[in-house]
């Protein structure tokens, strides 16, 4: 039995572990959780999996969830509840609980690098599901990864769809990675129509179901850009080694393309629970009648190029890319927040790019050796676009 802990046990992806979890009985034991502020749903997972340690967003949740306890467990059974911590010293203490093999890594957003960092210090397997570990500070944690050992297995369907496709080689016959985008819900919106597209729209993904963040990250593809970080730092491969293409049935999640033309691709159903089984139950295959491809919905298989004029955050990504450095992460930075305005009609779907690319012309060059320095230059992104923002907005009455 592997015992594993959660961070972001609420979210998409920590509800979908647990009902993979679930659904393999005897394979797993879910030592600790960190939630966010969803206390109630905290409290059913507890029920239900038992942890022995549970970390919550603030304090004044973690007074909630012990009553939620309290309530249930006095209609249910005596068993004693977990240690109940809150804030980024509850999510490290969940991070690196002693008896946990494997760390699911899946809080969204920064809070949970310095976390997931600290597992890896302490010689825990990561099964990454958190965009911002490796896209601000792939080159810090995966030295630590190199240096403790451990092993960091790919959540996102993208990666994971690599990573299974290179099993059948070896890097020195690689041509080149090739990740598969959906396009988003503009695919076939005109460039002279995206100044007026509203959240509403952007929001609208056709073939996923996700958080907000990430979902208008995937309408302007910077998801896409984020991916590219990513697979530099998971797979060891340079920039000219890595492509993208539209594929809007998004039923390939991936490819690899060998140096004798051989091409593998890995397909399967839109669901998540199927590439974080993987990620968990790796080096193992376990069968699963949870998730299967529907082959009779399967008509064509379309690819198309990337409009580079078109999806200009995708382009500032892999120049961020390019420049390296606090770039990577002043990207996710300033993306977080100029989303968050676009969502509150701050800043138009345009200005999305339009704040990032002045963040990444200001940000001050230097060198990224620890989580410190990373925090740091994460902080001094988000100031400089919040100023920015309010720039644009104050423009625009």
């Amino acid at each position: 039995m592997k015992r594993i802990a959660i961070l972001g046990s609420t979210g998409s992806i920590g509800r979908q572990c647990l009902k993979v979890v679930d659904s393999l009985p005897g394979s797993f034991e879910v030592v600790a959780l960190a939630a966010g502020s969803n206390t109630r749903l905290a409290a059913e997972q507890i029920a239900r999996h038992h942890p022995k340690l549970v970390s919550v967003g603030s304090e004044e949740a973690v007074g909630e969830l012990r009553a939620a306890l309290t309530a249930r467990r006095s209609r249910e059974n005596n068993r004693p509840l977990p240690e109940i911590l809150f804030g980024a010293e509850g999510i490290e203490r969940v991070a690196t609980h002693p008896e946990a093999e494997t760390v699911l890594s899946a809080a969204v957003g920064v809070v949970g690098l310095p976390a997931t960092y600290k597992a890896i210090e302490c010689g825990k397997n990561i099964a990454l599901a958190n965009k911002e570990v490796l896209v601000a500070a792939g080159e810090v944690v995966m030295a630590a990864v190199a240096r403790r050992g451990v092993s960091l297995l790919p959540v996102d369907s993208e990666h994971n769809a690599i990573h299974q496709c290179l099993r059948a080689g070896s890097y020195r016959e690689v041509k080149r990675l090739v990740l598969t985008a959906s396009g988003g819900p503009f695919r076939k919106t005109p460039i002279s129509q995206l100044a007026k597209v509203t959240p509403k729209q952007a929001l609208a993904h056709p073939n996923w179901k996700m958080g907000h963040r990430i979902t208008i990250d995937s309408a302007t593809l910077m998801n896409k850009g984020f991916e590219v970080i990513e697979a530099r730092w998971l797979f060891g491969m340079g920039l000219d080694k890595i492509h993208v293409v539209i594929h809007p049935q998004s039923t390939i999640h991936s490819m690899v393309e060998f140096v004798d033309g051989s091409i593998l691709a890995q397909l399967g159903p839109t669901d998540m629970r199927m590439p974080i089984q993987y990620a968990l139950t790796y080096p193992d295959r376990v069968a699963s009648n949870e998730c299967a491809l529907d082959w009779s919905t399967l008509r064509k298989l379309e690819f198309e190029d990337i409009p580079a004029r078109k999806f200009r955050c995708f382009e500032l990504a892999k120049e961020a890319l390019r420049q390296g450095g606090p770039l990577p992460c002043a990207l996710n930075a300033a993306d977080e927040i100029a989303v968050a305005a676009f969502l509150e009609r701050r800043l138009p779907f345009l200005g999305i790019a339009a704040v990032i690319e002045s963040v990444l012309e200001k940000m001050p060059r230097s060198a990224l050796g620890s989580i410190d320095d990373v925090l740091a230059a994460d902080a001094e992104a988000r100031r400089l676009a919040r100023l920015e923002v309010a720039k644009r907005s104050k423009r625009s009455r």
